[in-house]
Order: C-alpha cells, then structure tokens, then sequence
C-alpha cells in the first residue's frame, strides 16, 4: 500500500444514514465498479457502498462515506480523515502492520485477461518480456512484483486506466480481481474481444492475505469488533445475501 496522500475534494461525503451529526465516516474508493463507482450526480455506489451503509445501519451508527483516491486511502484513515475503510481492501500481512482489519466480508480469485487472440500464458516464462498492468498499490502490483520478475509492471491509479491501455494496445495484459475485471470489463461491449487466460485463482496467502475485509486503525478495536459483529449479522439476516444477488451471480463470500 502506497503511503502518499491525495487531496480529497469537497463535497465529497454523502450522508448515509439520518442523525444530528456522522458518527463515523467510511472512506471509500468510487473507481472500482461494480464494487464502488461514482454516478454521474457523483454519489457512490456499487457492493462496497451497500455493504458500508447496511453495516452502519446494523450498529446503530449514522455515517458519512468520504469519497478518496485509492493510493491516498490509508493515509486518511491514520490521519483520521475517516474511522474505516470500505474499499474492496485485503486483509494482506503488510497491511496488518499498519492498519486492523474486521473479519472478511468477501474473498474473490485473481487472474489475467488479455486479447483472446495474443496467445499468452500465465507462467512466469510465458509473460517474461510483456508489458502487464496492474492498480497502483494493491495485492496484484505486490503479486507481480514477488512471482513475475521478468515482467515488466505498468501501474496506473484505477483499473480502469490499464483496462484501457490494454484497449489501446499499450500494454499486453491486466492482472487482477477477476469479478471486477469481469463485471466492469469483459461482460461489456467494450470487453468482448478480450478473455480471461490460464489459472481461475492466482494465490498466495502471503500477498493476498485473508479476504476483503474492512479496515480501521490499530487502537480501534471496539469498532473492528463492532464491524465484524455487524458482518456476522447481515450475513444471517439475509441482508448480505439480497445485497450480493445485486451484482453477482453466485456467492462472493467464500469458502
């Protein structure tokens, strides 16, 4: 994760929930769909964003939900700018040197996707010497970096812009979450000259960590508590489960 702050643009909180004032505020991404977008009205929205807003309802909490670049996300939340962050984040090992985590709230494989017709395999062999993208500081740049040293690594602030360098033929391939990839790429018309290639689930526990989870700082452990108390909750309410059939089609949980 990198440690760079990025200005946050005013107007960028919306109120979650009615109350005299925001007990916490949630810092999410708004760049990621179908997990967290922003709207044309510039409102958030996608899983991550119902998944913030059901959570707070379950604790009794009313929130705001502050809008923030994705390299400058865990700066704000230790300099608290917000109390938590709900932003498709991995609960990695080097994370859990800087921030805590909640318990997972959902756990997706990783993989690349390319043109179907580049022929490309996903051994270290078979992309030495191609040009792969990846979102700036996030589990598939540290991925890359550890197992694909022959690679050479285009990192970019959004998945959108690889996905569209990858269009414009600046890059070979993307690597990363394969439901974002698929749901905000290839399902798309813009997506269908491009597939998925080799292994469903790149993983390795070490960079990938324990799943999605939500973040908040060290010394917050009655709120990390709180939150995964929450999670448990919509999960047996049946809360979690209207909010996924949303956007996907089979569970995001997990095993």
């Amino acid at each position: 994760m990198k440690m760079r702050l990025n200005s946050m643009a005013a107007g960028a909180a919306i109120l979650l929930a009615a109350g005299p004032a925001a007990a916490l505020t949630i810092c999410a991404e708004g760049a990621y769909p179908p997990f967290s977008e922003t709207a044309p009205d510039g409102t958030l929205k996608g899983f991550d964003i119902d998944i913030a807003n059901a959570l707070c309802q379950q604790t009794g909490e009313s929130c705001t939900l502050l809008k923030v670049d994705w390299d400058g996300i865990i700066p704000a939340l230790l300099e608290k700018k917000c109390d938590a962050i709900v932003a498709s984040m991995s609960a990695t090992p080097d994370r859990r040197q800087v921030v805590d985590f909640t318990k997972k709230y959902y756990q997706v494989p990783n993989r690349f996707a390319a043109r179907k017709d580049a022929g490309l395999t996903d051994t270290p062999e078979g992309l030495a010497g191609k040009v792969v993208g990846v979102q700036r500081g996030t589990i598939h740049q540290d991925f890359m970096e550890k197992h694909y040293p022959g690679v050479t690594l285009q990192t970019y602030g959004t998945q959108d812009e690889a996905i569209l360098d990858l269009q414009s033929g600046r890059i070979d391939a993307i690597m990363g979450d394969a439901i974002q990839i698929e749901g905000g790429f290839l399902a798309t018309e813009a997506g269908k000259d491009y597939a998925f290639f080799g292994s469903e689930n790149h993983y390795d526990p070490a960079v990938h960590g324990d799943g999605v989870a939500v973040a908040v700082r060290k010394e917050d452990t009655a709120l990390r508590d709180k939150l995964s108390a929450a999670i448990d909750a919509i999960r047996a309410d049946g809360t979690y489960d209207t909010l996924q059939k949303k956007y996907f089609t089979f569970d995001i949980y997990g095993g």
